[in-house]
């Protein structure tokens, strides 16, 4: 009863931060459409013969669009079940490591 209960929790955690992340994502997502469509119209009435605009729009357009791909998990190397399966793996290595120096050190004395 008690596992299912922490069970629970720990689903309800990580729900709770992925809605969080979706929310951080679309904020800034509406920042970036705003920004930019202010920036059109300062470049658009100031000097249209240059379109500088298009500068900052590249370059936030790619830093959201890397938000997008960790958020929405798009690419399996940016998500979290990569990043569990990894730390797993670093964990069970160094653990083998202690292991391994901790016979060493038995077998010498």
């Amino acid at each position: 009863m008690m596992e299912n209960k922490f069970e629970d929790q720990e689903r309800y955690d990580r729900a709770k931060k992925q809605v969080e992340e979706i929310k951080g994502f679309y904020g800034n997502l509406v920042s970036y459409a705003g920004t930019i469509v202010l920036l059109m119209v300062i470049n658009l009435l100031t000097s249209p013969g240059y379109l500088w605009f298009l500068w900052p729009m590249l370059g936030w357009g790619v830093g959201v669009l890397i938000h997008a791909v960790k958020v929405f998990n798009l690419l399996p190397f940016f998500g979290k079940d990569w990043e569990e399966r990894k730390l797993r793996k670093f964990m069970e290595q160094e653990e083998v490591k202690q292991n391994k120096k901790w016979n060493y050190k038995h077998i010498i004395k």
